[in-house]
């Protein structure tokens, strides 16, 4: 939690840097120049970067403050958790991330040196998921191989299950991002007819208008829903290929506890 929170206070203050900050004219140049007409034919090409990137900056914010403030930050807000708890999963999941050939290996060295204690030295100073598994099944032993593999599944789901935490969140995002901005373009819409109503006469910049900035909430809303749609599907495969790792290890464990004749295969 305390990471989720982190990662949400860099990207708020992030996005508010960018979208609020004033970008300040350089007036001092301006004014320095004595042939302003010779100056704009043959501008420098840091100067012309320069005035793209206050154009862009200057559009996205303009953009943002026609969709109105009051349905844009919603949307805003939405992008930036979905941004946070996606970050927070892509790390947790590449820390997860083991190389669980290598640890079989060491554990069945472990179990021809040591036995088993000296397995569950290995998978106890091992992180991840997989590690974790293998010593919930190393301590069912003695029980024989039908409570070893119970154990790997039980454990196995629990594992799982903390893998996946937070993808729920970044699903509702996804959904609700699209879904304040059509809810915007609603309101801006009806706003848009009741222009019209009280101006008497249908102008096409009062149509204009009113559709363009209707229609930004939407633009944004979309925008949130596909940027966070790519994120989570990234998400789903990643756990899936740590689950089927999972599954392929535990079952490589299993046979090599039958080999070391630790448990008796049914």
């Amino acid at each position: 939690m305390k990471k989720q929170f982190a990662i949400l206070t860099f990207l708020g203050v992030l996005a508010t840097s960018i979208l609020f900050a004033q970008s300040e004219p350089d007036s001092a140049a301006q004014q320095s120049q004595p042939e302003p007409q010779v100056a704009a034919s043959t501008p420098a090409p840091a100067e012309e970067a320069a005035e793209k990137n206050e154009s862009m900056h200057q559009v996205l914010k303009q953009k943002f403050i026609d969709g109105g403030v009051s349905f844009m930050v919603p949307i805003l807000i939405c992008l930036i958790l979905g941004l946070a708890f996606s970050i927070e999963r892509i790390i947790t999941l590449n820390l997860a991330t083991s190389n669980n050939n290598k640890l079989l290996g060491q554990i069945e060295d472990a179990l021809a040196k040591g036995g088993v204690n000296a397995a569950l030295d290995v998978t106890r100073n091992t992180r991840g998921p997989v590690a974790s598994i293998f010593t919930q099944g190393l301590l069912r032993y003695s029980e024989g191989i039908d409570m070893v593999e119970k154990s790997i599944v039980s454990y196995g789901g629990v594992e799982m299950g903390k893998l996946e935490k937070g993808l729920i969140w970044i699903s509702l995002f996804i959904a609700l991002g699209p879904m304040l901005g059509f809810f915007g373009t609603v309101v801006g819409m009806v706003q848009a007819f009741s222009d019209i109503e009280a101006a008497g006469d249908i102008s096409p910049n009062i149509v204009a208008g009113g559709m363009k900035v209707a229609l930004t909430t939407t633009v944004g809303g979309l925008i949130v829903g596909m940027v966070l749609q790519v994120f989570y599907n990234y998400l789903v495969s990643k756990i899936d290929g740590l689950v089927n790792g999972m599954e392929d290890a535990s079952i490589t464990l299993v046979d090599i506890l039958v080999k070391h004749k630790l448990v008796t295969q049914k």
